[in-house]
């Protein structure tokens, strides 16, 4: 289980950190909390749902089946698809709470080193360097989007637009089909019988979006079990050059960046 340590200008002014190396360590996520603000972004690679969390709901990207594989994420690291969800990619780096409640910057424990032919953490003037300054504000954004994002969740499972979703995919003659457990959808009924009132106020807080996405979302299912073939395809294969024709159909650009813009 990952540690994760408050960055300190104090006690890691000589510290240094190994950056993100492809995605193997979200190798066995099999869903992935999302933003509002990236919806766009997703829904051409994404089917989305929502995971029960005590009495709230958070909207979740899927990216397994149940089982103890990412399909997104390729045995050599790479992400199976064009944009990746940006909890993801300010790894090894996130937004913390500190004990006045505040956000901090936090590192995962096992990238933090000593060894100085990783990347400082601070220069020599006691600043965050380029890199994790630059990391720092891209998480502030999203943990900004964050609470947004679970406002509007809130409100959807206030209304009761919220249900379970029994989610069973079908893979073709003589397989048994895969059930995954413990999802939630929007009830599109339910939604599309709501009184005038309620449905503006699920406007004017961004739940509506998010739930027309995730009724939307649903049709890329089918990008899970592209995936899912792909890893049986290729388990074997590693370093073929049909193999990585096949990655490169999975794939188009390389949306990795550090940047806050979702193209709203």
């Amino acid at each position: 289980m990952s540690q994760w340590t408050a960055v300190s200008r104090t006690q890691h002014a000589d510290s240094y950190f190994w950056p993100r190396q492809g995605y193997g360590f979200a190798a066995q996520e099999q869903v992935v909390p999302i933003l509002i603000a990236e919806l766009t972004k997703l829904l051409p690679h994404y089917a989305l749902a929502f995971i029960q969390q005590g009495e709230h709901y958070q909207p979740v990207a899927l990216t397994g089946l149940g089982g103890e594989r990412n399909l997104y994420v390729h045995s050599d690291g790479r992400w199976l698809a064009s944009y990746v969800p940006s909890i993801l990619r300010g790894h090894p780096f996130r937004m913390a709470k500190a004990d006045n409640d505040q956000p901090v910057l936090a590192i995962e424990q096992d990238n933090l080193t000593d060894d100085s032919s990783a990347q400082p953490l601070f220069d020599e003037d006691g600043n965050l360097t380029e890199k994790v300054q630059q990391t720092l504000n891209f998480l502030t954004q999203c943990d900004k989007n964050r609470q947004v994002t679970a406002k509007a969740s809130q409100l959807l499972g206030e209304t009761g637009l919220i249900e379970p979703w029994p989610l069973k995919i079908e893979r073709g003659e003589g397989r048994e089909p895969i059930t995954v457990q413990g999802l939630h959808r929007i009830n599109e009924k339910a939604m599309n019988e709501l009184a005038a009132e309620a449905f503006a106020d699920l406007r004017k807080h961004g739940a509506l979006a998010l739930a027309y996405a995730q009724l939307f979302s649903m049709s890329q299912l089918s990008q899970l079990t592209e995936r899912a073939k792909f890893h049986e395809k290729h388990h074997a294969k590693q370093g073929d050059q049909s193999a990585n024709r096949d990655i490169d159909s999975l794939l188009d650009g390389d949306d990795d960046d550090l940047t806050f813009d979702f193209g709203d």
